[in-house]
């Protein structure tokens, strides 16, 4: 049994390193190569400036993805009392209730899984994006994982318009990561009604969900931008309001489909 149990955890210990090389390699690495390269462009860029270059290029390559789980979010928002008709009509019949569900999804063109796969897909780079401004070492330059091609700067400024040190805490910068957080969760999250006397367990725990994702978060968020450093801060900061761009973007979106759809 202790032999198992040793190579279980080799085993794992093992997968671990592959997941962690190909992450560095994959995701760190280049990320890390494009903050420097920015920096390098000249001496006029420090690093709270290319913080927010690189945070938009970024999303802006993930823009198509994250877009469709956000259009997906919100028509899975609008065909919820759809779905809960379905299921009290077909509760004793399952197998019929699965159908008219996929037949539901079908008619407004919607994937249920395709937010979990978007998700999935964009993880990992923002990851790579979290950690690269949480411990890439700036103004330290690790030159052993810069690209041949990589333009290195001949000395960085951490000062961010001159005013705020990304190595260091900023509270303006925390205030500003909760805020933005909440603007967010706001309009993901549309105002919700009144709790009804007869609501699920699932009613309820997505109410709670919500409410916490609204209110808790962002403070959590702010606490956590203060405690790591202003990067990170001003990271969540441009991811906020990018995100938030996104959100209305899709909203004006869903609007001229009914529109064209009420049209026809």
């Amino acid at each position: 049994m202790r032999e198992a149990e040793v190579a279980w955890v080799t085993y794992l210990r093992y997968n671990c390193c592959i997941v962690k090389e190909l992450f560095n390699t994959i995701v760190y690495e280049p990320l890390y190569n494009a903050l420097i390269g920015i920096l390098g462009l000249g001496p006029w860029v420090d690093v709270g400036v290319a913080v927010i270059v690189l945070t938009i290029l970024v999303k802006l390559v993930l823009f198509p993805v994250s877009l469709k789980a956000a259009r997906t979010q919100r028509l899975m928002k609008e065909l919820e009392e759809p779905m809960k008709e379905i299921r009290e009509q077909y509760k004793e019949d399952r197998e019929t209730q699965g159908r008219k569900m996929l037949e539901l999804y079908k008619e407004k063109g919607v994937n249920p899984f395709s937010g979990f796969v978007t998700i999935l897909i964009q993880l990992p780079v923002i990851l790579g994006l979290y950690f690269v401004f949480w411990k890439g070492g700036l103004p330290e330059i690790n030159a052993d994982i810069l690209y041949s091609f990589t333009p290195t700067p001949e000395s960085i400024n951490m000062f961010f318009l001159g005013v705020v040190d990304m190595a260091g805490k900023s509270l303006p910068l925390a205030v500003l990561a909760g805020l933005t957080q909440f603007l967010q969760a706001h309009f993901a999250f549309p105002k919700s009604g009144p709790r009804k006397e007869n609501a699920t367990f699932q009613e309820d725990f997505a109410r709670s969900m919500q409410t916490q994702i609204k209110y808790v978060f962002p403070v959590m968020m702010g606490v956590f931008a203060y405690i790591l450093s202003a990067a990170v801060a001003l990271y969540w900061i441009t991811s906020n309001l990018f995100a938030i761009g996104q959100e209305l973007y899709v909203k004006k979106v869903l609007a001229r489909e009914k529109v064209g759809e009420a049209s026809e």
